[in-house]
């Protein structure tokens, strides 16, 4: 008899789990002006959190060529590696309520899961930082994926956590995840706490929006 599919939450990081814009805008501000290029607004570096780091780059100077665009990329890793080194990185705090939410899913069964453009290195120290790294079961990174909204990480995770699209939700807060979600079968579940508007997780095809983080395991016993 084959067993049923087991359920997973499978989370973005920034801007879902932490709130890592101070980092990743002075480290975008950083590798621009090493280019000698104007650097974008931030609240433009917000809106491309998410996605892995030459297509977001390629968003942020549009008229730039790929090469232009993959040099920025390694400019804006030497960035945030020597703000690393230097102990100049701001705090990246889990958002109010992700914890006990965590906590909560887990101890209800879910498999726990995380899907984000951050390299394995810089969710492999969020994780430790924050000690939530014995929670989850699968973790997929912009350095073994395509970037959002490619559905390649959802996909890869579900295999590893042995689930299917109607038992997964990906929870999210840009229009990215949204996207992918809905690339790869599963539940999309947007937060109103991150880096896109309510507005633009539905308009990417979320089902659901949840705003605030102590309403998120309920939200999701329902689906």
């Amino acid at each position: 008899m084959t067993a049923a599919p087991n359920r997973l939450a499978l989370f973005d990081c920034d801007g879902t789990l932490v709130d890592s814009q101070a980092n990743i805008c002075r480290a975008m501000e950083d590798c621009f002006a090493t280019a000698r290029l104007d650097p974008p607004p931030r609240e433009a570096i917000r809106r491309i959190v998410g996605l892995s780091l030459v297509p977001a780059i390629a968003q942020l100077l549009p008229q730039g060529e790929a090469r232009q665009h993959e040099l920025l990329a390694e400019d804006y890793k030497r960035a945030f590696h020597a703000m690393r080194s230097n102990g100049a990185l701001d705090p990246e705090p889990l958002f109010d309520g992700v914890a006990d939410a965590i906590e909560t899913l887990d101890a209800n069964g879910w498999l726990l899961g995380v899907a984000t453009g951050k390299s394995d290195r810089g969710l492999g120290l969020i994780l430790a930082h924050h000690g939530l790294a014995h929670r989850f079961v699968t973790l997929q990174t912009a350095d073994r994926h395509p970037s959002k909204p490619h559905p390649s990480m959802i996909e890869t995770a579900m295999a590893e956590a042995g689930a299917s699209p109607e038992t997964t939700a990906m929870i999210g807060d840009t229009s990215f995840d949204m996207a992918m979600a809905r690339a790869a079968g599963t539940h999309a579940v947007g937060v109103a706490w991150g880096y896109h508007t309510m507005h633009e997780l539905r308009e990417a095809g979320a089902g659901h929006v949840v705003e605030n983080a102590a309403a998120l395991p309920a939200h999701l016993e329902a689906l």
